[in-house]
């Protein structure tokens, strides 16, 4: 088999670098976080693994290497890599969808249980000292409609099930057949028949230009006054300030938010004050494990390459997923 030569975006330090020793000896690795540490070495590149994410430095690595064959990002999103000198290029684009959907789907789980138990009022009630019994929600027998449904929102599915719960999606493709968790599937055109049915409304799509904005004022009134939004899909996804303004004016019960249009959102942004937001600071994925699974991917898909096997998550990179 031939020798590879990858580049590794990434600060040189990080400690899963480590890892990379299990790659074929024969293959040529040089890492940096700028284009000074490939200067000689990229040529000959054939693998670009995008480690730190960045956007800036891999657009200025890419046109350096008229050899390379494959990009792979170790995040799922991808809405600030796609930059036209990517899109353009024959260059396979992989990304690391399915490694974070496990803890994404649990933490939608646990967002959808904190509104319906009260969480923050039991919280609140044991600081103040206060004996304050009060009726809470059974999730069993509600209805989740999640807004994506890739491997994120059929992790949130399958486990909404286990609950007894309802689940409904909106996608852009229709599937050919039954799904296994999501009892109906709505067409983009029809967001709103299914979030006017949906106690908790979960959002896991892709940013593209179609879904950009997506939740906007028009989707919070056709929402129940009792539902809550939960986002661990891309912060634009929402509309903020419609948000912000269903939230403010109590037209929605809640929202659990782990993205957002900013990050970190600035000092004195509502979502700090409001007592119907659990803000999570973009962790929701962040396990023990999350960077350990995240390059045991890569090494899988770099053997996959490496026999000229097809390679798990090639990128629609006009359709940006």
């Amino acid at each position: 088999m031939a020798a590879h030569t990858l580049l590794v975006i990434s600060d040189p330090a990080d400690p899963q670098l480590a890892k990379l020793e299990a790659l074929p000896p024969e293959t040529s690795i040089a890492v940096g976080d700028g284009v000074a540490a490939f200067a000689r070495i990229a040529p000959e590149a054939d693998i670009i693994l995008n480690w730190a994410f960045s956007n800036t430095a891999l657009r200025e690595v890419l046109g350096m290497c008229p050899r390379l064959q494959w990009v792979h990002t170790r995040t799922a999103g991808l809405d600030n890599l796609l930059f036209p000198e990517l899109v353009e290029s024959p260059v396979l684009l992989t990304n690391g969808r399915g490694v974070y959907s496990p803890a994404l789907g649990e933490f939608a789980i646990a967002a959808i249980l904190y509104f319906a138990k009260d969480l923050r009022r039991m919280v609140r009630s044991q600081q103040a000292g206060v004996w304050d019994p009060f009726d809470v929600e059974a999730v069993s027998g509600k209805t989740v409609g999640i807004l994506g449904y890739g491997d994120i929102g059929r992790a949130v599915a399958s486990r909404a099930r286990a609950l007894g719960m309802q689940a409904l999606a909106v996608r852009r493709h229709a599937p050919d057949e039954p799904d296994a968790y999501a009892q109906r599937i709505f067409a983009p055109d029809e967001l709103t028949k299914m979030l006017a049915l949906s106690d908790y409304v979960v959002v896991a799509a892709p940013l593209t230009p179609e879904t950009r904005g997506m939740l906007g004022g028009a989707e919070f009134a056709a929402m129940k006054p009792s539902a809550v939004v939960i986002n661990v899909g891309r912060g634009p996804v929402i509309d903020e300030p419609s948000l912000v303004s269903a939230l403010s004016e109590n037209r929605i019960k809640g929202a659990a938010l782990d993205v957002f249009d900013l990050e970190p959102i600035p000092a004195g942004h509502p979502f700090y004050r409001l007592e119907n937001v659990l803000l999570s600071p973009h962790c929701a994925d962040h396990t023990p494990d999350w960077t350990d699974q995240a390059m045991l991917f890569f090494l899988a898909q770099f053997e996959r390459f490496r026999k000229g096997e097809p390679l798990l998550n090639v990128v629609d990179k006009r359709l940006g997923y």
